[in-house]
């Protein structure tokens, strides 16, 4: 109903009475139509009832309106917002893209996992020699490793020293090789680095070098050694070190003037690029200094400064802070060496100590460096990140003294980055409970607030950061804290509602490392961690599905199935661990058998089963999940296949193509379209049908194809594409039996089953091609004057003779791939009754064929959905059909003398004209690769036989190769034309694919946590249009009857063929209007100027019967209704060239014998929801446009023809409908109004 209906509704409010009085005739207690539809209304006293009230109703607009009050409900306004969910935004336009599972997503893996295998350790310390470049002053730092070299004998020191700098690395990486060598010659550090580059083999190599006891570097880069006596220094090129170590390595040079060998380095690498192709090597330094400073030699500090920063970094960094702090006059310095605890125990002091400065330094990286920077030095190698980490530590601590520590490659600066403080003030905390500590050790430790303190700021953050915003710099902290138990379950919570904030902050996330970390996490056993880890691992499968392999590996999928199982949770939550699994088994044979073995199908099975209808309504995400979870888990796998059917599967699916939600209906159709065993599964041998009988599989399947047939005129375009992809799977494997049949119906035959094919291109008596008009069953659709025309593969003479063949389709022959024309003509001649053993489109199939009735029936379907009103599913039907050697013949547009025809806009003539003018559009063409820049070789086209209707021409047989590609025409993987030569083509790329699975991951890489309120504009127009709306019928009520003599608008609306139908919007100067050609344009009438002008789709024969708009008070749509009962709903209609199908469905199902046309009636009813639809029909259909399903379908007499549908809301009771409509009995020659509730 209009708003225009509704305000003149209000006038006639008085007479409901008699409605209500007429309605108990009909129903008891006030029924529904859907509960009473099925019931026959019709009896003499209904009708004379029916003509007393019409009487009424003639009578009361003169004095109903005076009797109403100026008082006015929001009763009177639909509240009811139809066709704005996910799935109305972009149907037609474009392919959703599910879970990735490599590109962009995968940067967050570290691309080559590194480990240092081998530690080489040169100290050239020569003790109580001093260098001759170098002064010292007095005192000055003499301390090697936290060890005085002067106390103890020069040898003795100097083999200590080398043991203990072995230990402090040991720290860092206890698995690898560790050698030293303590002032040795060239030779000897040559056959050190040749012997660790031999043991680490292709792994990283560490060359550390304590140069204190010799010259610096030379400006060229050599630094200095022995020879054997000790009395000269000998120089060793960097060059040579390099080529010794080779590659991958990392060398710390901890000696004055270090930058001198970077630099000299850095033209190492430089010329080594420019002479070779190869790539950069993969060399990583750390220099002590800059090129021109000397090290510290103040005695605050050891004289391996830089040594002990990489090596003890909380020694180093306790004893700097130490000096600088309010403790330095009251501590003990020797306390920092007595701290209690261990550094891997973080319920320890000095394990909470590490494990705070390692959240730091993580956090100070991560924030600073570049992405990619990030991850190589600090998440590929475990020991190359240690050393980092504490390289910013050496970097804060020695530029206080006025000396540069430099890296290759090269950091920024960090060392006044403000998480200093935050460690600072740890630092002092922790060091305050020390002496306590010490002295008694049955004290209690205290741990530091310093996580709590970041958990609350990253807390903060999310309330108030986006993605524009700066990303929080506690995510490393958060990564940290998942390690301890009393801060994990709040920083999940936290992480949580971080990941919901969009795919971007999943992908900042994993490049953090939270990745093993939530891995781990599954294999605890805490209940109150479930949830959100599940919940974690749904916004992190919904990136990226190359995770499922890790899940797999470590047997995550059995944490989700357990999940899954349980009644405690939630549905919506159970719905995630579908959703887990889904993605687990999603293309990953290891992970499909891992759930099978895990008894998932029965699970699910178990669950789609208790949510019977008679029960409390079941969550639609959690049915749907569980839909697609078994969709999934049996796609192309034999042995989950006849698991699912041993199960019964089907009949436990079945239910679910009755349910309200459209997303529910589409994934059921998508599990038993799965289910159909097409023989994609590569595990098996040639005998694997062997297994299991076939009586029971075939029967399996004829219950599949039948429960998809009920469902093929779905009121949703989503549930019909699954349907066309199901069938598809169906016409791929019975191809032969199919075709057969096909090709059986261009047998002129008395009271052949073709005449009940309205999309088959027939030889009629005259020229040109006809197309039956008999009556269809419910479930077809009705057929078109210039209907797509299609074609059966057959190259048979005595078929070409009467009906158009083609073979251009690469399913249309015995075989795939074939470089010639060549036709299966025994398809014809061979009893489709009979078992075929055969190979039937590159598959070894030994199956018995179904019944040739559900064959005609699946081609009867098939023909419906190239049909489709909505492109998209046209497509699919299209491609279904050449699976099975039916090819479309797409007719060319006549223009008519003296009409001007415009872009876009198609005339067409009657089809007897067509014979010479029709084109024949190969598998190619007919998904949109006529539009595809490509460069492809064409075959000859054949000469035209004497059998060929004039103007034709035959198809030859293209050589096909599968290439995924995303296509505005279909959003399909589609076949690509491809020049002769290896074969390459797999079967799966001949066959659509479908798209529910792939749009359903998207719902959960949305915000789940917030809801999506309508904004304040939204709401705002709503109220003002509310507000306008209410004031119009109060002043209707109050006024006189109008007279119309006051011209607001007059303008041209330049259709040649003139106006048929015209719609004005209510709160703009808007009109839209339409021709017999179904070419729309919308006007602003005040200015008279054109805002848009689109064709409502491509055959546009059948012409307009009504517009209307729905959602009148939010953003409206255009619901367009043609004479052949297709209804298309447009949005954005009023902007030029930006107008959108959001839906669209043929309303009306069959048709009278001997009816050509169905001239179609429909009525919207906003308050309801509901739009009736109704014709050359003996029924009226009402639809559910919320649900997109037929509710009901009204009996009509035999002889009833519709010509109105009119609609009313009784305001008297709020809760009925009172439906009228006025039909025309032709034998009476009389008009007859009835109510139908």
């Amino acid at each position: 109903m209009a708003l225009g209906d509704l305000m003149a509704a209000s006038r006639f409010s008085q007479s409901t009475t008699s409605v209500s009085n007429h309605l108990d005739e009909f129903t008891e207690n006030g029924n529904h139509v859907e509960e009473e539809g099925e019931r026959s209304v019709y009896s003499s006293s209904s009708i004379n009832n029916g003509n007393s009230n019409a009487h009424d109703l003639s009578e009361a607009p003169s004095s109903s309106y005076t009797a109403m009050t100026a008082t006015t409900s929001m009763s009177y306004l639909p509240q009811t917002v139809v066709l704005c969910e996910l799935r109305h935004d972009g149907f037609e336009d474009c392919m959703p893209a599910g879970p990735s599972d490599s590109g962009l997503v995968s940067k967050w893996r570290p691309r080559d996992r590194m480990k240092t295998g081998c530690v080489a350790l040169v100290l050239c310390l020569n003790i109580s020699v001093d260098p001759p470049d170098v002064i010292k002053i007095s005192p000055c730092a003499r301390m090697e490793c936290w060890i005085d070299p002067f106390s103890m004998a020069p040898q003795k020191s100097l083999e200590t020293i080398g043991k203990t700098l072995n230990q402090q690395y040991e720290r860092w990486q206890p698995k690898a090789r560790y050698k030293y060598s303590l002032d040795p010659t060239v030779d000897e550090v040559k056959k050190l680095c040749t012997t660790c580059r031999k043991y680490a083999k292709s792994e990283r190599v560490l060359f550390h070098y304590n140069g204190h006891g010799v010259p610096k570097p030379t400006p060229n880069g050599e630094i200095w050694l022995f020879n054997k006596s000790y009395t000269q220094y000998i120089p060793l090129p960097i060059s040579d070190l390099d080529s010794w170590l080779k590659t991958p390595s990392i060398y710390v040079f901890d000696c004055s003037a270090a930058g001198l060998i970077v630099s000299a380095f850095i033209q190492l690498q430089d010329c080594s690029t420019s002479s070779s192709a190869a790539s950069v090597r993969d060399c990583i330094l750390l220099a002590a200094c800059e090129a021109h400073e000397t090290l510290p030699q103040s005695a605050e500090f050891p004289a391996d400064v830089f040594t002990s920063c990489l090596t003890t970094p909380i020694k180093m960094a306790l004893r700097w802070f130490c000096t600088r702090s309010l403790l330095h006059e009251s501590f003990d310095y020797s306390l920092i060496d007595r701290i209690p605890g261990r550094q891997t125990d973080r319920k320890t002091l000095l394990g909470e100590l590490n494990w705070i400065f390692t959240a730091v330094t993580d956090t100070i990286a991560w924030n600073v460096l570049p992405h990619d920077l990030f991850q190589r030095l600090f998440r590929q190698d475990l020991l190359v990140a240690s050393l980092f980490r504490n390289f910013l530590l050496a970097e804060r601590i020695m530029r206080s003294a006025n000396c540069s520590p430099i890296s290759y490659p090269m950091l920024p600066p960090t060392h006044q980055h403000h998480m200093w403080d935050a460690w600072d003030m740890a630092a002092e905390i922790c060091l305050s409970q020390l002496p306590t500590l010490v002295d008694d050790p049955n004290a209690e430790f205290q741990p530091s607030p310093f996580f709590t303190e970041q958990l609350t700021a990253f807390e903060v953050w999310l309330d108030h950061g986006s993605e524009n915003k700066k990303p929080p710099e506690q995510l490393p902290i958060v990564l940290q804290v998942l390690l301890s138990q009393c801060h994990r379950f709040r920083a999940l919570v936290l992480l949580g509602r971080f990941l919901d904030m969009g795919p971007w902050a999943v992908e900042l996330a994993l490049s953090v490392g939270i990745f093993p970390y939530v891995l781990k996490l599954l294999q605890t056993t805490t209940p109150e961690l479930r949830q959100i880890l599940v919940f974690i691992w749904t916004k992190i499968l919904a990136l990226d599905k190359s995770c499922q392999v890790d899940l797999v590996k470590d047997g995550g999928h059995a944490y989700f199935i357990k999940f899954l199982d349980s009644v405690e949770a939630y549905p919506e939550q159970r719905a995630m661990a579908a959703f887990v699994l889904a993605v687990i088994v999603d293309g990953h044979r290891r992970g499909q058998e891992t759930c099978i073995a895990a008894n998932l199908i029965h699970v699910c099975l178990k669950h789609l089963q208790c949510s019977s209808p008679n029960e409390a309504q079941t969550e639609p995400l959690f049915l749907q999940w569980i839909c697609l979870c078994l969709a999934k888990l049996w796609e192309d796998f034999l042995e989950a296949q006849q698991l699912g059917l041993q199960a019964d599967a089907p009949a436990i699916l079945a239910p679910l193509l009755s349910e309200p939600q459209p997303e529910v209906r589409a994934a059921a159709v998508f599990a038993l379209g799965t289910a159909l065993d097409v023989g994609f599964d590569t595990s098996r041998d040639g005998h694997g049908d062997e297994d299991c009988d076939d009586d029971e599989k075939n029967r399996a399947e004829a219950s599949i194809i039948k429960n998809l047939l009920n469902v093929v005129s779905d009121g949703s375009p989503l549930v019909r594409a699954e349907v066309a992809v199901a069938l598809s799977r169906f016409a791929f494997g019975h191809n032969k039996h199919l075709k057969s049949v096909a090709a059986a119906y261009w047998k002129p035959q008395s009271g052949s089953v073709l005449t009940s094919l309205p999309s088959f291109a027939i030889k009629g008596s005259g020229s040109g091609y006809t197309t039956p008009t008999h009556y269809m069953p419910h479930g077809s659709i009705v057929p078109s004057p210039i209907a797509p025309l299609l074609r059966v593969g057959n190259d048979s003479p005595s078929v070409a003779r009467d009906g158009r063949v083609s073979t251009s389709s690469p399913l249309a022959t015995s075989g795939i791939m074939h470089g010639s024309p060549l036709s299966d003509d025994s398809s014809l001649h061979s009893d489709s009754g009979a078992p075929n053993d055969c190979v039937s489109n590159g598959i070894h199939s030994t199956r018995r064929p179904l019944d040739n009735a559900l064959y005609s029936q699946c081609v009867l379907a098939m023909c419906n959905l190239a049909k489709d009103p909505s492109p998209r599913v046209a497509t699919l039907g299209r491609r279904v059909l050449a699976i099975i050697g039916i090819e479309q013949v797409v007719a060319k547009s006549v223009k008519p003398a003296g009409l001007n025809t415009r872009p876009g806009e198609s005339i067409t003539t009657a089809s007897s004209s067509l014979a010479g003018l029709a084109r024949s559009s190969s598998w190619f063409e007919l998904n949109g690769g006529g539009h595809l820049p490509l460069t492809f070789r064409t075959p000859p086209v054949s000469p035209p036989r004497p059998s060929y209707l004039t103007g034709m021409r035959r198809v030859c047989s293209l050589e096909f190769r599968p290439h995924l590609m995303n296509s505005s025409d279909s959003g399909l993987a589609d076949p690509l034309l491809a020049s002769a030569g290896p074969s390459g083509v797999t079967e799966r790329s001949l066959l659509p694919q479908s798209m529910i699975y792939n749009w359903s991951c998207g719902h959960f890489s949305k915000p789940l946590l917030t809801a999506m309120d309508d904004s304040e504009d939204i709401v705002a127009r709503r109220e003002e249009r509310e507000k306008l709306a209410l004031d119009h019928i109060v002043k209707c009520q109050h006024s006189s009857v109008s007279k119309l003599h006051n011209q607001i608008a007059s303008w041209d609306t330049k259709f040649e063929t003139g106006t048929k139908t015209a719609l004005l919007q209510p709160f703009s100067p808007v009109v839209i209007a339409s021709d017999e050609n179904e070419r729309i344009r919308v006007w602003n009438y005040e200015e008279a100027t054109l805002l848009n002008s689109f064709s409502n789709h491509d055959y546009p024969d059948k012409g307009i019967s009504k517009l209307c708009l729905v959602n009148e008070f939010d953003e409206n749509l255009l619901l367009v209704a043609s004479n052949d009962g297709n209804i298309r709903i447009w949005k954005d209609y009023t902007s030029k060239g930006k107008q959108k199908l959001v839906t669209a469905f043929p309303s009306i199902q069959g048709h009278r014998p001997g009816v050509r046309s169905v001239n179609a009636v429909v009525e919207w009813q906003q308050q309801s929801g509901y739009l009736f639809s109704s014709g050359e029909i003996s029924s009226i259909m009402a639809w559910d446009l919320d649900k997109e399903q037929l509710v009901n379908t009204i009996p009509l007499p035999q002889d009833s023809s519709i010509s109105a549908l009119v609609g009313f809301v009784c305001h008297c009771t709020h809760d009925y409908l009172f439906f009228v409509y006025y039909s025309f009995d032709v034998s009476c020659n009389f008009f007859m109004l009835s109510f139908y509730c």
